[in-house]
């Protein structure tokens, strides 16, 4: 699907808006100068313009909204709540000459349609942030604020939103700290109440959940403490469920360019080939999982070990082990200082 198949244009006749409305199934159509937004129609509208008696090659802008609804390019992150909140299917997003440059589709399994996803969470809350001092000198990492709440908080929320009510919190460095914070209640109202499971030594990315065997019976969602993933959880659920996966890790596209021209010669030191600035692109860890109980198996218990060392163990032994792609603009990690700022600027957080 294309940012064209939502795309029509003033003069576009209401059967080919239809057309547009079925072919990319959000059942909206936007309609448009070049990219520029302008209106928004709805196949409610079309079928209600064919019952008062309007032609199919009426033109659509007869019957168009000239007050669309629209979030920029930035507010993505709260575009789903925003669809939701709104009864609506889908919203564009524009920059800022008001073209629309991607649209956000309310999923089938939406809370339009009651279907929470009800999977429990477990977040990785235990390791010292050594990235991020001189913060985490002071604070640990899940108690970092990204604007008015933690990191943790941001992280929930999203689950919240999809019906991920069950949360548990493998905590290690300073973990009364943080168990602390959300465990008083101050104003009566603790929105957060996660469950805590305490590592007695650092037992690395994938060793800690080993304390999991025997609490978390069903498929779960594991996710770092420092990363937030925009996506449809429930549609990321359904593809691990229908892959037969163990585990699927919530993979990212991610371009890098090199900021240097680079030179490739052969073993004599002739120059075959000059590259300037080349640029790459390649598919990176998130450090969000959907996992099954099984996988718990294969981790030792009390041991340190990295999860990725525990999933190429799956691979060699055959195991289903599976991705699911999101955009790179999906994925943001405050792991070091500097993309913690990037992570403020897309939350629109001062």
């Amino acid at each position: 699907m294309t940012i064209d198949d939502y795309i029509v244009s003033e003069d576009s006749t209401l059967l080919e808006t239809l057309e547009k409305i079925n072919r990319n199934t959000s059942r909206t159509a936007f309609v448009c100068s070049g990219k520029k937004l302008l209106a928004a129609v709805s196949d409610g509208d079309i079928r209600r313009a064919l019952i008062k008696g309007m032609g199919t090659d009426s033109k659509v802008r007869e019957i168009a909204n000239y007050s669309p609804l629209s979030l920029s390019i930035s507010q993505k992150h709260v575009a789903d709540k925003y669809l939701r909140e709104r009864f609506i299917n889908a919203v564009p997003l524009l920059n800022v000459d008001g073209e629309i440059v991607d649209v956000k589709v309310l999923l089938k399994d939406s809370t339009l349609q009651d279907t929470a996803i009800n999977v429990p969470l477990v977040i990785m809350a235990g390791g010292k942030g050594t990235r991020l001092k001189p913060y985490t000198d002071i604070l640990p990492k899940p108690l970092i604020p990204i604007g008015e709440k933690t990191i943790t908080e941001h992280i929930m929320d999203r689950f919240l939103n999809q019906g991920c009510s069950d949360i548990f919190m493998i905590v290690n460095y300073k973990k009364e700290f943080i168990k602390a914070y959300f465990t008083e209640d101050i104003d009566g109202n603790q929105k957060y109440t996660p469950s805590f499971v305490e590592e007695k030594e650092f037992l690395g990315t994938g060793g800690g959940i080993s304390l999991l065997k025997g609490i978390v019976k069903s498929t779960f969602f594991m996710t770092n403490c420092d990363i937030l993933i925009d996506a449809d959880y429930s549609d990321i659920l359904e593809n691990h469920r229908k892959s037969n996966n163990i585990i699927t890790m919530v993979c990212a596209k991610r371009k890098i360019t090199i900021p240097y021209g680079t030179v490739e010669t052969d073993q004599n030191g002739k120059i075959l080939a000059l590259k300037e600035k080349p640029e790459y692109e390649m598919i990176t860890n998130t450090g969000f999982y959907v996992i099954e109980p099984e996988f718990l198996n294969k981790v030792p218990t009390n041991t340190k070990v990295d999860i990725t060392d525990i999933i190429e163990k799956c691979i060699s032994e055959k195991e289903n082990v599976g991705t699911y792609l999101v955009d790179e603009s999906d994925w943001m990690d405050m792991g070091q200082l500097e993309e913690m700022e990037k992570m403020k600027e897309k939350l629109e957080i001062q």
